[in-house]
């Protein structure tokens, strides 16, 4: 397709400049007979997929070699998919505006598990059937990685190979396999066979379940040799691995519209709910100086006039006062203002915040998690109320008038008490504001308290809790409401709707996939966003494929029970989640891997000892 053909249809659609490619930054190649040619698709938005930072490390990864080429893909909006229908245009890659239908290899990032029908709504739009089961050697192989494919089981009826781990490490490998494949006339359950011996690749049609009475899991079933656990790639040194010195540049305003660097992976806190601070482990740093480098090229290239540092735990970067030495001057000469998210109460300084204020002043952000000691105790947030109260002390004394609280209800052992300390904590910061005489003179204080509904995750001690139900977390939110008698103290909370939804794809079997196919077929797509989204779809999908959110969801599991997951290895181990798990119940903590290696098992992935034990 030429551009002239698709400027047809965009004077009819919203936000053109989302289909058109052409930006800053954009790679397009020449194409030639052994070119490999990858459509790396996110199945969101445009604004959302151009804010990910792994679809930007890969993208420039794979463009870096002449042999392939690699193009964006985005889900467009509903506008644009009629557009596109009545004109007869397949989805197709926003550097050569080809059909991604014609590529070699079709990939899908998994960040969240609302995206799924998102996946099959791509496919659809770009004419390659939807399972995988109906796709013969004239289709493009697909792909998928990500967070969420540390549970791929519920994706299985749709995805040929799924990619477990850092994709840095194991991309290079996919493409020498398909392209040898293809250059020796393999067919494509032959090239996903040779797939399958690599580390870190996951090809589930080489694999049979059986299940036992109750409809738990009983076991997987290798076929034609594949291994039968399949371990997850990881890059062992983050200064080596690769990371682009420049970023597409959007002709639109995005979510996330900034220069960003990741300066470590992983996280040596052990919050029990947290799937991310496990399934990234072990912990690996970038160094200062090469962080500050590649932000300053970031910068330069892009002139942006924002930097973001990317991790899930900022104030824990051992480098973090370095880096900010190296580049407090630069940015400020530049203009240009630097973001420091997930930072954590504990390990906010006054020397730290003394840096901060060069940067911002606007409002802080933390999150408790829970608003008792005893409930922080058990998801392992090892953060007292003292340590709270103090920080925010410290911020209201250099300027700061408002704060945000991140909590969760519905987590494991919690009791209306700890709901209501939720409100009397945040009652406890708005008096402590009044009552500084060092106060900003003149100015209120706002609390924003935002509370989400827990979603059990594999990988995680708390894959074995059962979650609430939506009447339960409807009763709970109305509490916590009631219980607000402060205008100073503002409340909002999630769906618990989705929050079920969520926990059904999170922890579900390769049964769970024909639900997902039944609320595609009744227009499921887009389900992050709340126009596009219908939970009675979903509900009635689940229903009208057996499909039962107790059994997935409100359901307890025993330790001895196989997992849908349990022949994937993350490098945490199962028996480490459970000794967290009973630890959890008593509540009892964990002190952070900072203090003294635990013993989880991921060290084993890189070789040696986490990058935190000294």
């Amino acid at each position: 397709m030429k551009l002239s053909d698709l400027e047809l249809i965009l004077s009819a659609v919203q936000k053109p400049a989302r289909y058109t490619g052409g930006e800053v930054g954009s790679v397009v190649k020449k194409i030639d007979g052994d070119m490999l040619r990858y459509a790396f698709c996110f199945p969101d938005l445009y604004e959302v997929g151009m804010s990910h930072l792994g679809m930007k490390i890969l993208y420039y990864q794979a463009n870096r070699r002449e042999d392939v080429w690699c193009e964006r893909v985005f889900c467009p909006d509903d506008d644009m998919a009629k557009a596109m229908e009545e004109n007869n245009i397949l989805l197709f890659g926003l550097e050569s505006l080809d059909p991604i239908r014609d590529f070699d290899l079709v990939g899908f990032t998994l960040q969240y598990e609302m995206s799924y029908t998102g996946i099959l709504y791509m496919l659809k739009l770009a004419g390659i059937p939807v399972l995988a089961e109906q796709r013969d050697d004239s289709f493009p192989i697909v792909v998928a990685g990500g967070p969420c494919a540390s549970n791929p089981e519920p994706l299985c009826d749709f995805i040929d190979v799924f990619s477990l781990g850092d994709g840095e490490e194991s991309s290079d490998e996919l493409f020498d396999i398909i392209k040898k494949g293809k250059k020796e006339g393999l067919s494509k359950r032959e090239i996903l066979k040779e797939l399958s011996k690599l580390e870190g690749f996951y090809v589930p049609s080489l694999y049979d379940v059986s299940y036992n009475d109750d409809g738990t899991v009983k076991k997987y079933i290798p076929l034609d040799k594949a291994p039968e656990i399949i371990t997850k790639r990881a890059v062992k040194n983050l200064d080596e691995a690769f990371y682009p010195d420049k970023f597409i540049v959007p002709y639109i305003d995005i979510i996330h519209d900034r220069a960003v660097v990741e300066i470590f992976r992983g996280c040596p806190r052990g919050c029990r709910f947290c799937q991310a601070g496990f399934i990234y482990r072990p912990i690996r740093e970038r160094s200062y100086k090469k962080s500050a480098d590649i932000s300053k090229k970031l910068l330069e290239f892009t002139g942006y006039d924002e930097l973001g540092v990317c991790s899930l735990s900022t104030s824990d970067y051992t480098g973090l006062e370095g880096m900010l030495d190296e580049l407090l001057d630069w940015t400020e000469s530049r203009h240009t203002s630097l973001s420091l998210p997930s930072l954590r109460i504990d390990s906010f300084s006054g020397e730290l915040l003394e840096k901060v204020n060069r940067i911002r002043k606007t409002g802080l952000t933390f999150a408790p998690e829970a608003g008792t000691q005893r409930l922080r105790d058990v998801i392992n947030k090892n953060l007292n109320e003292q340590e709270i109260l103090s920080t925010c002390e410290t911020a209201f004394k250099a300027g700061y008038t408002a704060v945000k609280l991140y909590f969760m209800m519905g987590l494991p052992t919690e009791t209306d008490e700890d709901l209501k300390g939720i409100v009397e904590l945040s009652q406890k910061i708005v008096n402590l504001f009044y009552e500084l005489p060092e106060r900003p003179k003149g100015k209120g204080v706002s609390v924003n308290i935002s509370v989400a509904c827990f979603v059990p995750k594999p990988f995680t001690p708390f894959q074995f809790s059962p979650q609430d139900t939506i009447e339960q977390f409807r009763r709970k939110q109305r509490l916590i409401k009631d219980e607000i008698k402060s205008k100073k103290i503002s409340f909002s909370y999630h769906d618990s709707e989705t929050a079920i939804i969520e926990a059904v794809l999170a922890r579900g079997d390769r049964r769970v996939g024909k639900a997902i196919l039944r609320a595609f077929n009744k227009g499921a797509h887009l389900d992050s966003w709340s126009e596009h989204f219908s939970a009675k779809d979903w509900f009635d999908s689940f229903e009208e494929t057996g499909v039962s959110p107790d059994f997935y969801a409100h359901r307890e599991r025993g330790y001895d029970e196989v997992m849908p997951w349990d022949h994937l290895d993350y490098g945490v181990t199962k028996s480490y989640f459970i000794k967290e798990h009973k630890k959890a119940l008593s509540a009892v903590t964990t002190h952070s891997c900072q203090k003294g290696c635990n013993g989880c098992g991921a060290q084993r992935l890189t070789g040696g000892e986490c990058q935190w034990i000294k």
